[in-house]
């Protein structure tokens, strides 16, 4: 059986291909066409998942797309009627269902064959249902809390249910206008970050600030009775104007959440590039801290109704690696799994896992233990690229690999990392990543100046071997896909200055040998010659999507002042 999954017309479209429950391949069309977050119908990524699987479209067998528009039909007919909600909102949603309802004649144009060919079954799997099956299906448990939690998707915003076996079962939501995710987005657009996806930036500049207006937040958004929250409408514009959302080129925007209440209450907006201000950095601390505790607030409720150890969490704020790791310590849960792209784009995983396994009943496999599932070249198909452009390499073991590259980060190299198969999610992962000596106290200016070119407060990422995360950290856990933050031992942060953050934390990852060897085996050797398990780790690129091919590598390590780029076992140096 071959199941193809889509996340389409939306941010971070992606697609994913399973043959009989087997995720064969995933990729976010933003890897291929180049633009960040790129919305609408996932073209080039259905075709690279045809090709991964080796099947046409006509071979496939069924179709999900993680958006059903006739979901809780009611309740939006209501809020529109009682919001006034404006013209140019419905005719959006209008347009936007349309589409959904001609993705066979869409994926019959990508793939140039008659829409009549394609046999496949189309099916419509609910916004949050695919988070859940993506968090939960994917997880090493056999039984687990499930949590759903983002921006908005088919007019919810959060989910909760419980997870047995090979079924969910929904015991609640949260309903449009109120999320969380958008309480963040409002005060990532009044700081200044205006782009869609910004809201890291938030996240990374909070630990520059204190908590000192969590008292004003609370009258943005307050805590239930029931375990979930609600918004004070005031403040937002979206419940009587709609989320106005547009991806022209590809690219999708927001447009502005926030009201004149906001700026009233929270004095004027800073404007892109304005300095930011000590009030803007406690600002950000303060929409992280309630962020949390209303994280917190939902996930002790969903203890106290289920009663389980196990918790799964998907959805845009899953993406939050702050909070993510303070959950096991603030709620009763003794164990977390969040997927490796637990955003938007991991609806296309999470729709046709609902399919295969909810719908049609069939046994879970194995946990997703890893996220390399996107494009992969061999070392010959490099070569031929590099001989093309004239540009001389040379080719080692990888004993030999890890012993130059090692030397070079010790003598304060910069070095792109481009491995295997692409990594699907946000995080570059050891295969398609830039990395440095974590010991090096201008290595975070280093890079943010010559390649990164972002702002000087995000913070870089230690990736650790697994087996030593107790003796730099304060928590010991598998973080395989650098999605929590734990606080670096005060002994040793002196010790990797360059991966810790201004609050002494660091956004790990854990690297385990069996998983993920070559990476394992350059960061150990690294390891015997400095006594330091880690290394600073961040992705691939330079303002643009994470670099997918090797011509996109060797173009970006050409122009900036990376010292050498490592593709497959083939070294290319200044």
């Amino acid at each position: 059986m071959i199941i193809l999954g889509l996340n389409a017309y939306h941010g971070d479209s992606s697609a994913a291909i399973f043959k009989d429950g087997v995720l064969v391949a995933a990729i976010e069309e933003e890897r291929i066409r180049r633009i960040k977050h790129w919305a609408g119908f996932p073209s080039e990524a259905v075709k690279f998942c045809l090709k991964e699987a080796n099947v046409a479209i006509t071979e496939v067998d069924h179709i999900t797309i993680s958006r059903d528009p006739y979901t809780k039909i009611i309740p939006r007919i209501l809020h529109i009627l009682t919001h006034r909600i404006s013209i140019k909102a419905i005719w959006n949603r209008l347009e936007n269902r349309k589409k959904i309802a001609s993705l066979k004649d869409e994926l019959a144009l990508s793939c140039e064959v008659d829409p009549a060919l394609i046999k496949a079954k189309i099916h419509s799997i609910e916004h949050h249902r695919s988070h859940l099956a993506s968090a939960f299906f994917a997880s090493p448990y056999e039984e687990s809390a499930i949590l759903s939690i983002d921006g908005f998707g088919d007019f919810s915003s959060t989910m909760t249910a419980v997870g047995k076996n090979n079924q969910f079962t929904v015991l609640d939501s949260v309903s449009y206008p109120h999320s969380l995710g958008v309480f963040y987005t409002m005060f990532t657009q009044f700081l200044g970050f205006k782009n869609y996806g910004d809201e890291y930036k938030v996240m990374g500049l909070a630990p520059y600030g204190n908590p000192s207006l969590t008292q004003q937040l609370w009258d943005v958004i307050q805590l239930t009775d029931d375990g979930l929250f609600k918004l004070n409408e005031k403040y937002f514009r979206h419940p009587n104007a709609g989320v106005e959302m547009s991806w022209e080129g590809g690219e999708p925007t927001v447009g502005d959440l926030f009201t004149d209440a906001t700026i009233q209450m929270f004095g004027p907006l800073r404007a892109q590039g304005e300095e930011l201000t000590q009030y803007h950095k406690d600002l950000a601390a303060s929409v992280q801290r309630v962020c949390e505790e209303t994280i917190f607030h939902i996930l002790t409720h969903l203890h106290k109704r289920t009663g389980l150890k196990n918790i799964t969490i998907a959805g845009g704020v899953a993406q939050n690696s702050v909070a993510n790791g303070k959950i096991l310590a603030n709620t009763p849960f003794e164990n977390l799994y969040i997927p490796p792209a637990g955003h938007d784009a991991g609806t296309a995983i999470g729709s046709a896992l609902y399919f295969y396994h909810q719908v049609l009943g069939n046994p879970r496999s194995e946990m997703m233990s890893h996220s390399y599932f996107g494009s992969q070249f061999s070392d010959q198909e490099i070569e031929q690229y590099l001989q093309q452009k004239g540009v001389s390499y040379q080719s080692y073991s990888d004993t030999d690999l890890f012993e130059k590259i090692s030397e070079c980060l010790i003598n304060g190299g910069v070095v792109g990392w481009f491995q295997g198969r692409a990594e699907f999610g946000p995080r570059a992962l050891g295969h398609r990543s830039i990395i440095a000596d974590p010991r090096r106290n201008d290595a975070k200016e280093l890079l943010n100046v010559k390649i990164k070119r972002r702002e000087a407060f995000r913070p870089f990422a230690p990736s650790i071997l697994k087996e030593h995360v107790g003796d730099f950290f304060e928590s010991v856990d598998d973080v395989p896909f650098m999605e929590k933050v734990f606080t670096i031992k005060k002994e040793k942060q002196s010790l990797i200055p360059a991966v810790t953050h201004v609050d002494g934390t660091g956004r790990l990852q854990t690297v385990d040998q069996t998983i993920e060897p070559k990476y394992y085996g350059l960061i150990k050797r690294f390891y015997q010659k400095t006594n330091i398990p880690i290394l600073l780790n961040t992705s691939f690129n330079e303002n643009e999507p994470i670099v997918n091919t090797p011509e996109e590598a060797y173009a970006c390590f050409a122009r900036t002042k990376m010292d050498i780029i490592v593709m497959g076992n083939i070294v290319v140096e200044r």
